[in-house]
């Protein structure tokens, strides 16, 4: 660690930079290019989701939607900041943050190739509150829309920021204590590993949609695993999403707004920090993974800087992860309309994450116009531990 001892220890989180920004629309930035058919594969490749729908063509062609479709989830994956931008408003000296959850509403209109999504962003509200992680810890809300280059809108995110002092996580070191070695998984439990993975593939790769009727409350869905997470997996995560990718975006404000929040420092610690002026010239200086908010998801030391012990994946995958699984249960001819996820906890390296999700409801008529079954999703590790907790809406057919 290269934490400078000379400094002084911060012990109360300073909000004096986030209080007057609530309610108000807030900046960012928008990816320049349409997404691509290259795009939907290399998000699928790393959301480890290979329905053929996203990225073998020939299937694509003679499916009814004739040719590649992006996954629902993808919404997150061109935007910038993983989501979590107008959650990360203000600056709060000292600071860290993580994912603390997502909410999704979707209406219904495809992503394809040549789509172009466009954001409109706002800091919704904050909690503060003591957590045995990090002490006096926030809990900030913004949300996303996502409209494409038609005015059509395609989807609203309600994302949840946990923003903590470095300093204090590091000292009570809860994951420190918690972990053990990383995993050594044996041949045997790789082997099942493949097994249920395998299985879930096979589950509906035709795209065929369970019928409203047909559907029962308790009914289980089919079980998915991911993993196991490795250095090379999160940074295949990563890498997928786009405004990570040298040179993809330009910095947008929304008009009339004094002080719109687009590229202003959080407080991170000296190690997180961009280094802005320099990637003007060396790009990598802002890259985000060598140098920037996120080098703890690939580097042990650093993880252990903001109180995460070891490398750890990242809450936006973990929400598309929940996204995808539900859309391939429900098939070509349904959609996931709602899901709110809670994350308890990071997918650390070495462990594997699987999915295990019930029927909870069903409703004929709603306010989307369309019947609608209610799932409770969870996804945990090989010991049981909860990393998600999801509740979702899906649309089936009658």
């Amino acid at each position: 660690m290269t934490t400078d001892p000379s400094e002084p220890e911060i012990t109360e989180l300073d909000l004096s930079d986030v209080e007057h920004r609530v309610g108000k629309p807030v900046g960012g930035a928008q990816l320049w290019e349409p997404c691509s058919a290259s795009d939907i594969r290399r998000w699928v490749m790393a959301m480890d989701y290979p329905n053929p729908l996203h990225w073998n063509e020939k299937f694509a062609r003679e499916s009814e939607f004739g040719g590649i479709v992006a996954p629902q989830s993808i919404a997150v994956g061109l935007d910038y900041g993983h989501g979590a931008q107008p959650a990360c408003v203000g600056h709060i000296p000292g600071s860290h943050l993580i994912f603390g959850g997502e909410e999704w509403w979707f209406y219904g209109a495809r992503v394809r190739p040549g789509d172009k999504l466009y954001q409109e962003r706002r800091f919704h509200d904050y909690k503060v509150a003591e957590t045995k992680f990090a002490g006096p810890t926030m809990f900030s809300r913004g949300d996303t829309t996502h409209t494409n280059q038609h005015g059509h809108l395609v989807a609203k995110e309600r994302s949840t920021a946990i923003r903590y002092l470095s300093a204090e996580a590091r000292k009570r070191g809860m994951y420190e204590n918690r972990l053990g070695e990383i995993k050594r998984w044996t041949q045997a439990e790789l082997d099942e590993v493949a097994k249920v993975r395998h299985d879930w593939i096979l589950s509906n790769r035709a795209g065929v949609s369970p019928r409203f009727d047909e559907v029962e409350v308790g009914d289980r869905l089919p079980r998915r695993v991911i993993g196991p997470h490795s250095i090379a997996t999160f940074t295949t995560e990563y890498r997928a999403f786009l405004f990570n990718i040298w040179g993809t975006f330009g910095w947008v404000a929304p008009e009339g707004v004094e002080d719109p929040w687009i590229n202003q420092d959080p407080g991170w610690g000296a190690d997180f920090a961009f280094d802005e002026e320099g990637a003007e010239i060396d790009p990598r200086k802002r890259d985000g993974l060598y140098v920037g908010p996120s080098r703890g998801h690939i580097d042990a030391d650093r993880a252990s800087e903001v109180g995460m012990a070891r490398a750890y994946g990242y809450g936006a995958t973990m929400g598309a992860w929940c996204t995808d699984y539900l859309a391939y249960w429900a098939g070509n001819d349904g959609m996931v309309r709602h899901s709110k996820a809670d994350f308890r906890g990071p997918a650390f390296e070495g462990d594997a994450t699987y999915f295990d999700a019930e029927v909870s409801g069903k409703e004929r008529e709603t306010a989307w116009g369309v019947p609608l079954v209610q799932v409770e999703l969870r996804l945990t590790d090989q010991q049981g531990g909860v990393l998600v907790s999801c509740t979702a809406e899906i649309e089936l057919p009658l």
